[in-house]
């Protein structure tokens, strides 16, 4: 290390150097604690124990970076006084070049007034100058001795120590910061991910090969490579959920995330948070930022199923999303951007919701602009066999029943039933059959009720019968089939139960152990196989 020096020394009082080193001991032992956001007020400390300790009038600690640039200036002030604004300024160019280069700068007045008096000791460090210290007394005629230069230079290597610490700790912040942005947006993945894979089912899922089924499949095929909004109408059952599935897997998104929604299930004051997530404290229990379901879907897919459920105030950012892909967060001002493809479905008639002004007609338009009306099961009786073989085939292993067989009676019964809960419904009966089956055959624990159509059809009727029929068969459903004991229907209909049971003879109401010896006679044959 190279010194410019312009005097000769002189000695400092020994009272000086003490201090000076003391404050070494001092200062080195408390930046090994200090923090990185700590550090600019012990620093501020330290200048200005060193220029109490130097007799000096300014005291300052220039930090350089990478380039031998200054990057920042910290500055001491005189116990009692102001910052003096007629010190040489720190960024002098031709000081930054030497002090840079790792030279000492050393400038004495000892008897000329007119000459500069500074003192400036750069800390080189892993041959890199991190900082240097700039001491100068402008009023002042003294020389440096080697042993002051000494302490300052001990001085400036223990800051520029600390500098680099605070420096390397910023940075494995701002890493581990990075870190646990992406451990969260990858942890919300898993969660999200780990929720969805329960009800996880693939393309093979869509079973059948009616008419009504294959139009929906054609209309799937069409629209699945496209970005285009679809909305799948249909009733409550008919796999919506399926058909969203089918559309990301076939779609140029299906590498990113497919995120499901079900609006009908949200809290009316939790959905905003949702769907766009919210901020650290924007609300009582908001005990950290979370992610809403649109930037979790950002690249890949949103599936909104009861779409017609989000109320309108919902509605008008929805809309924003979807026009622009911009929203904000819950107790956010900044302006997010995402790239999402929606799916929407509903078992509403929206059009009637748009005409009731209870859904937005420009939301409608935006959200239908490739339709797939979703065939109810009804429509696609043809299909059952095939669904009951998928769903027996589905929980045969878990449920431990080695169905095989499916009587003809039985099969018949699931075809000419109404199923207003749709293929849902389907699976229900069909699972709690296999667990009522005790062999290979399947046997329904309960017969299916009877057809809606039917129903409707007796209850239009104005006989005097069907509208007894019809009364008591509802009063026996409600009490289980009960006509004796407590809570029994012969009690709530205000019979005895004697003349309950004739009524019922009289008219055709059979129980459900009647009914099922009527839908499984001993000489039913073995069924249908796979």
């Amino acid at each position: 290390m190279s010194v410019l020096n312009m005097s000769s020394p002189r000695t400092l009082p020994e009272a000086d150097l003490e201090q000076l080193a003391q404050l070494a001991v001092t200062l080195s032992r408390r930046l090994t604690r200090v923090l990185p956001e700590e550090m600019d007020a012990v620093i501020a400390e330290a200048l200005t124990q060193v220029i109490a300790a130097m007799r000096v009038d300014n005291c300052r600690l220039l930090e350089f970076g990478d380039s031998g640039a200054v990057t920042r200036v910290h500055g001491g002030t005189p116990p009692g006084t102001g910052p003096d604004g007629q010190s040489r300024p720190a960024a002098d160019p031709w000081i930054v070049e030497r002090l840079a280069r790792g030279e000492i700068i050393d400038l004495s007045r000892p008897d000329d007034p007119s000459r500069e008096l500074m003192l400036a000791v750069p800390a080189v460090l892993g041959g890199q100058v991190v900082c240097a210290l700039v001491v100068d007394s402008p009023r002042s005629s003294r020389r440096w001795p080697p042993l002051l230069v000494e302490r300052l230079q001990l001085l400036s290597e223990i800051l520029g120590a600390a500098l680099l610490r605070a420096r390397h700790e910023s940075a494995l912040r701002a890493s581990v910061a990075v870190i646990e942005g992406l451990n969260a947006r990858l942890q919300a993945d898993n969660v999200y991910l780990k929720e969805e894979i329960k009800n996880y089912h693939d393309f093979d899922d869509i079973v059948g090969e009616s008419p009504a089924l294959r139009l929906a499949l054609a209309r799937l095929s069409q629209v699945a490579p496209t970005n285009s909004s679809v909305l799948l109408l249909g009733p409550t059952g008919t796999g919506k959920e399926l058909f969203a599935r089918a559309l990301h897997e076939r779609s140029r998104r299906h590498a990113r995330p497919l995120v499901r929604v079900n609006c009908a299930a949200l809290p009316p004051t939790l959905v905003e948070s949702e769907l766009f997530g919210h901020e650290k404290g924007a609300f009582t229990g908001a005990v950290a930022v979370r992610q809403g379901r649109f930037e979790l879907a950002d690249g890949g897919t949103i599936f909104l199923d009861e779409i017609g459920d989000l109320s309108p105030d919902i509605q008008v950012k929805f809309l924003r999303v979807l026009q622009e892909g911009e929203f904000e967060r819950v107790g956010s001002s900044r302006t997010k951007t995402v790239d999402v493809r929606v799916i929407a479905a509903t078992h509403r008639d929206l059009e009637a919701a748009v005409a009731q002004g209870t859904f937005r007609a420009d939301l409608y338009y935006r959200l239908s602009v490739y339709p797939i009306q979703l065939p109810s099961l009804q429509e696609r009786f043809e299909d059952i066999p095939r669904l009951v073989w998928f769903f027996i085939n589905r929980h045969r292993r878990e449920l431990g029943r080695p169905i095989t067989k499916v009587p003809q009676a039985v099969m018949e019964a699931l075809q000419h039933h109404s199923w207003p809960g749709n293929v849902r419904e389907l699976e229900n009966v069909v699972e709690r059959a296999m667990i009522a089956s005790s062999g290979d055959t399947l046997q329904l624990d309960e017969p299916v009720r009877f057809n809606r159509s039917a129903v409707s059809q007796a209850a239009a009727s104005d006989t005097l019968d069907d509208v007894q029929r019809m009364h008591i068969e509802t009063v026996l459903q409600q009490c289980g089939w009960r006509i004796n004991g407590p809570g029994n229907a012969a009690e709530r209909l205000g019979v005895h139960p004697n003349t309950l049971r004739f009524r019922m003879q009289k008219l055709g109401v059979a129980g459900p152990k009647a009914r099922a010896r009527l839908a499984y006679p001993p000489s039913a044959g073995t069924g249908t196989d796979d």
